[in-house]
């Protein structure tokens, strides 16, 4: 882990370089979603490709780019895209942003996502505010914590407890109602990917309590949250996640894009929101 925090400081430092003022507040963008990217002003785009260490993205709907600049009156460390799990890096790879962004001062964490909506009440284009999360990657032993762990960057047993934080979310139900944006809240799951649920599987995952699942998220939160950030997660419900067997064409993730595409302005709207309070 000492490597590892060489590795975050020497691209905490190159990116400074490129943007020198002290980060507010990280955002990552869900698949479709780095529209948002687009309100940023005095804006400095960089490739991930051309920072070192930083994963890049393989996916469809991820740019891939970091965006620096400000949003809503905050200098913010925007993340165009993320990579996954499922495209092959390792989940310390794959939330290596997460320490850097720390890093540059970020303490607030707002994490976006496409989501695939497992209570039957939601919508496709609903919007929800995470209020806790099951890490069935973690329960495997798959976590972005796993070996040596370095105090620079965190506890060794960060609680999960309040890892979304009551009074982010709060603050983003007032904006929501003032905009007259309805705001669903549930518990997210993570899954590994890149396979869409199987009907069987959607229906243990809604008896174990959840109401969206994904392929992202969690093993970022859990690093902001080992470093001590503040979380607001939002997931957008891209489809409604199958419980039995059909003969309709099943969701791809042109769908996943298209829902995403609609949902962008609100998404905006209610980010710069919490942003102008926070």
């Amino acid at each position: 882990m000492a490597h590892a925090y060489q590795k975050i400081t020497e691209t905490a430092r190159l990116i400074a370089a490129r943007y020198p003022s002290a980060i507010e507040v990280g955002i990552i963008t869900g698949s479709g979603l780095g529209g948002l990217a687009e309100a940023v002003e005095e804006r400095v785009s960089i490739p991930y490709q051309e920072i070192p260490n930083f994963p890049v993205s393989t996916v469809e709907g991820h740019p891939g780019q970091l965006i620096l600049g400000r949003l809503a009156g905050k200098a913010v460390f925007l993340m165009q895209g993320r990579a996954h799990y499922y495209e092959g890096y390792s989940l310390e790879e794959a939330t290596f942003p997460l320490r850097v962004m720390r890093a540059m001062g970020a303490g607030v964490l707002m994490v976006t996502n496409a989501a695939g909506g497992l209570n039957p009440r939601f919508r496709p284009g609903d919007l929800m505010l995470i209020t806790d999360h099951i890490n069935l990657l973690g329960m495997a032993g798959e976590t972005p914590l796993r070996g040596l762990n370095d105090e620079r960057l965190g506890p060794r047993f960060p609680p999960m407890l309040g890892a979304y934080d009551s009074k982010l979310i709060k603050l983003a139900q007032e904006v929501g109602k003032r905009l007259g944006i309805i705001l669903r809240q549930g518990v997210y799951i993570m899954l590994a990917g890149p396979t869409f649920e199987s009907p069987a599987e959607v229906r243990m995952l809604r008896r174990w309590g959840g109401d969206a699942v994904g392929m992202s998220t969690v093993g970022e939160v859990i690093v902001a949250r080992h470093g001590g950030m503040r979380v607001l997660g939002i997931s957008l419900i891209s489809n409604l996640a199958m419980a039995e067997n059909h003969t309709a064409a099943p969701d791809t993730h042109q769908d996943v894009l298209a829902a995403a595409e609609k949902a962008v302005p609100k998404l905006i709207r209610l980010i710069k929101g919490v942003l102008e309070r926070i």
